[in-house]
C-alpha cells in the first residue's frame, strides 16, 4: 500500500486482500478436514487463523464499497461478525478438548453453535439485502455468497452429510473472495 494513497483507499485495499485470503484460508482448512477424515492440530490452527479476520470483513466491506448500504446491511455484518467470532472460539475450544471431528464438535456445542449458526445466515442475508438494495456492482459475488448462505440454510434444516455443509461454505468463500477482487480492482489506477 503507498503511504500517499487517501486512508479510505488504504482501507479499501486492506479489505479487498483480507477478503481474499480470510475465505481461501477457510476453504483449504475444510478441504484439509475432509482429507484427513476429521480435525488436526494443523488443520484447526488455519482455521483459527481464517477465522480471525472475519468478524471483521463485512463491516469492513460495508463501510468501503460504494454504492453505500443502508442501516440493515451493517446490521448484518455486525451480526455476521458475531458468529463468526464464536466460530473462531470454536477452534480454539476443539483444539484445547482434542474433540476430533466436526460433528464431535457440534455435538459438545450442540444448541449454541446452531445458534450462532442461524445469526451467521440471518446477518449475511440481511447484508446481502442491502448491497442489492444499494445497487452493488458486479452483483454476482453478493449472489454467490447468497447462494452458499441459502445452501447452509437448507441443509441446517434437512439431515444432510457434513460434506454438504463444506459445499455452502465454498459458495459463501468464493463470493467474499470475488467481492475483494472486485473491491482491489476498483481501487487499481484508472479502474472504472
Amino acid at each position: 500500500m503507498n503511504p500517499r494513497e487517501p486512508p479510505r483507499s488504504q482501507l479499501a485495499a486492506a479489505v479487498g486482500i483480507a477478503a481474499l485470503l480470510a475465505p481461501a484460508l477457510h476453504v483449504i482448512t475444510d478441504i484439509l478436514e475432509w482429507r484427513h477424515g476429521g480435525f488436526s492440530t494443523v488443520q484447526l490452527w488455519l482455521n483459527y487463523l481464517a477465522f480471525l479476520p472475519m468478524p471483521w470483513l463485512l463491516l469492513g466491506l460495508h463501510a468501503v464499497c460504494e454504492p453505500r448500504q443502508n442501516l440493515l446491511g451493517l446490521i448484518g455484518a455486525g451480526l455476521y461478525g458475531v458468529a463468526f467470532t464464536y466460530f473462531a472460539h470454536t477452534s480454539l475450544n476443539a483444539l484445547a478438548e482434542g474433540i476430533p471431528t466436526y460433528e464431535a464438535l457440534w455435538s459438545r456445542l450442540g444448541t449454541l453453535y446452531t445458534v450462532h449458526g442461524a445469526v451467521m445466515v440471518l446477518g449475511g442475508f440481511l447484508f446481502v439485502w442491502s448491497a442489492l438494495l444499494a445497487g452493488w456492482r458486479p452483483r454476482w459475488p453478493v449472489l454467490l455468497f447468497a447462494s452458499g448462505l441459502f445452501l447452509n440454510l437448507l441443509l441446517a434444516l434437512i439431515p444432510s452429510p457434513e460434506i454438504l455443509q463444506t459445499i455452502g461454505s465454498a459458495l459463501r468463500n468464493c463470493g467474499l473472495m470475488a467481492m475483494g477482487c472486485a473491491l482491489l480492482v476498483r481501487q487499481r489506477p484508472g479502474a472504472a
